[in-house]
């Protein structure tokens, strides 16, 4: 049987399954809604506009100059890369992958530094992992910063890891001028190159942030769907013992099973059912860790989508998720371990990180948390411009010619 006709097979086996259980399927849309409602937009929504107006303005390609020395000799990616993994860290899936994206069509990247980039740029944002996943479903705020910190080594683990995946890398430029006078002329190009007026920019930023969410939005609902209709057929039910015994294995409860399936499909709904699960938290934790690290088909979907349009393979990125979800489980469980003392140090020196009171799970309240961080991040970014921009003053005046 061909690809395609097994697709298609599947999809209208999938259909069939949904005309039976239509209360199921209708009840798992509702539950997706609700989920990109009050977690995903709120939290994406600043990060999309900020990151397309970045671009649009040409700041990324002064970051680019700016951060080359260090990405290439860490994860053998242009210095473009950097603004991906940024801004793919502060906000989360799949930013990282549109960005990427971006840079592959505008080819300031070349499509096997595109695979290595969207491996450890496309990650979980700690607005979901402490206030989602430590806050609302584990109710352990001192949770959160476990999280946070697996994740997130977990992710530059595997982006020091894919420099082993080999191809065609974008020629090195030649420096011409200062270390700043490249990356001021680097973006004075690219502001030109793109044209748009201010007004229009924002016009066409704000559409198309709007046209992705949406998409985003559409993809979790019918991955909740899916994974609650599949589920009432019973047809997961032997999956769920095989990983059962396999967690028994590693030294996990096997009640954690259908955390994992679970979160196969679905982010979120893997984390909730892990925090819902009669187990001990350590367990409970790591499982969660390693459906976050995964991201789960929900996520890879959006990610393919992002890609759309460039010549980045998914088999890399889907091989790079797997093992961020096993490096991400294994740091978890050796920080509520033997170095329980780095987490708890942590939230001694900044308090603040296990009592996040302004996430209470309204969408005003994600949406404003959300919002603060990036234009925190942007502020950032606003600040080495001028930095660059002064700096490249002084150095001006100062060799100036004297009559």
């Amino acid at each position: 049987m061909t690809r395609s006709r097994l697709l298609a097979l599947v999809v209208f086996i999938i259909t069939i399954i949904i005309v039976l259980y239509p209360e199921v399927a209708f009840t798992a849309s509702l539950e997706g809604l609700r989920l990109w409602f009050e977690i995903v937009l709120p939290a994406l929504l600043p990060f999309f506009i900020m990151a397309d107006l970045l671009m649009g303005l040409g700041v990324v390609h002064l970051i680019g100059s700016l951060l080359e020395p260090i990405m290439r000799p860490l994860f053998r990616i242009p210095g473009v890369g950097g603004f991906a993994v940024a801004m793919g860290l502060a906000a989360g899936y799949p930013l990282g992958a549109k960005i990427t994206g971006e840079l592959e069509r505008q080819k300031l990247i070349t499509p096997v530094e595109a695979e290595r980039l969207v491996s450890f740029a496309n990650t979980a944002d700690p607005l979901f992992m402490i206030g989602a996943v430590a806050v609302g479903m584990f109710e352990q705020p001192e949770l959160g910063i476990t999280l946070v910190i697996a994740h997130y080594v977990g992710a530059l683990l595997v982006g020091i890891l894919m420099r082993l995946h080999k191809g065609p890398e974008s020629p090195r430029r030649k420096a011409e001028g200062n270390y700043f006078t490249r990356a001021i002329q680097a973006l004075d190009r690219a502001r030109k190159a793109d044209g748009r007026s201010l007004g229009r920019l924002f016009g066409d930023t704000v559409q198309e942030t709007f046209q992705s969410m949406l998409f985003i939005g559409g993809c979790i609902m019918i991955f909740s769907v899916l994974v609650q209709v599949i589920s009432a057929t019973g047809i997961m039910a032997p999956v769920g013992l095989i990983m059962a015994k396999i967690l028994n294995f590693v030294g996990l409860d096997g009640n954690l099973a259908s955390a994992v399936v679970n979160g196969f499909f679905e982010t979120t709904l893997g984390a909730q059912t892990a925090s819902q699960t009669l187990a001990p938290l350590g367990a409970r934790a790591t499982i969660a860790s390693l459906v976050m690290g995964w991201s789960g088909l929900s996520v890879h979907g959006q990610v393919a989508a992002m890609l759309t349009g460039t010549k980045a393979r998914l088999t890399p990125y889907l091989w790079a998720r797997l093992t961020h979800g096993i490096l991400a489980a294994l740091i978890t469980a050796l920080l509520l371990g033997p170095a329980q003392f780095i987490p708890a140090s942590l939230i001694k020196a900044v308090p603040a990180l296990s009592k996040p009171q302004y996430l209470n799970g309204s969408f005003a309240a994600r949406f404003l948390a959300s919002a603060r961080l990036a234009t925190s991040l942007t502020l950032i970014l606003v600040v080495i411009v001028s930095l660059v921009w002064l700096i490249k003053r002084v150095v001006y005046i100062s060799f100036r010619t004297r009559s």
